[in-house]
């Protein structure tokens, strides 16, 4: 499978217009956001796990990244709940569930070989959101390594936030609120990816959080 594919070119996925699709195992579905390869794939999904649904043990040979969206997820390291940001470096393990049920989105096989320095994050403690960039922004830097970066941002109602995406280029989840991208509304579960050069200007129509990371797709350097 190859969906959204092509680094190069921009990609976005409004949660009015996704559909969930079943997964290999019962009670857990996924919204496909991009894709290359079948059942063990480069991916970037989103995920939901009914009530009482888990996974059996599995390695992540190229790593995992997640951040909780609502629930509670857990493995046998421990419970994540809404709003933690987890990586797990290239070759460890776990075997994921969800008691309650629970949204993630998760990241697959996207590590660089020499990142290998576990994180969990809970993003609602207020003392680690120490961005500020003006204009009402803040937010929380969750990973730095190489080029790559992670982030949390909240904008506020009425903010615009505005840049040229640089090398590596950027992709983005609303994570709660609502915000318009050319024209089209993203609310909470809307993904964007763009690539190096491109224009991207948001308007927050009420508050909003984002989940935001740049530099990381392959191919995307600048002149």
């Amino acid at each position: 499978m190859r969906l959204n594919a092509d680094f190069l070119l921009p990609a976005i996925s409004p949660a009015d217009e996704q559909d969930w699709i079943q997964s290999p195992v019962q009670g857990v579905n996924r919204i496909l956001l991009d894709r290359i390869g079948d059942e063990v794939a480069r991916a970037t999904s989103i995920v939901r796990y009914a009530a009482g649904s888990r996974f059996s043990r599995h390695e992540h040979a190229l790593g995992e990244e997640f951040i909780v969206l609502d629930g509670i997820f857990s493995d046998e390291h421990g419970d994540y709940p809404a709003g933690t940001y987890v990586r797990n470096p290239p070759g460890t393990g776990h075997s994921p569930f969800s008691r309650g049920g629970c949204r993630i989105l998760v990241k697959l096989r996207q590590f660089d070989t020499e990142d290998l320095v576990p994180v969990v994050i809970d993003t609602r403690d207020a003392s680690l959101w120490d961005i500020d960039p003006g204009d009402g922004i803040s937010g929380i830097t969750l990973h730095e390594f190489g080029r790559e970066k992670v982030e949390m941002l909240r904008l506020p109602e009425a903010c615009t936030f505005s840049q040229v995406v640089g090398d590596g280029g950027i992709e983005l989840l609303v994570t709660s609120g609502s915000l318009t991208f050319d024209g089209r509304e993203l609310t909470d579960g809307s993904w964007l990816r763009l690539p190096v050069g491109a224009k991207l200007k948001l308007q927050a129509n009420r508050d909003t959080m984002l989940w935001v990371k740049s530099g990381h797709l392959p191919g995307n350097q600048g002149a």
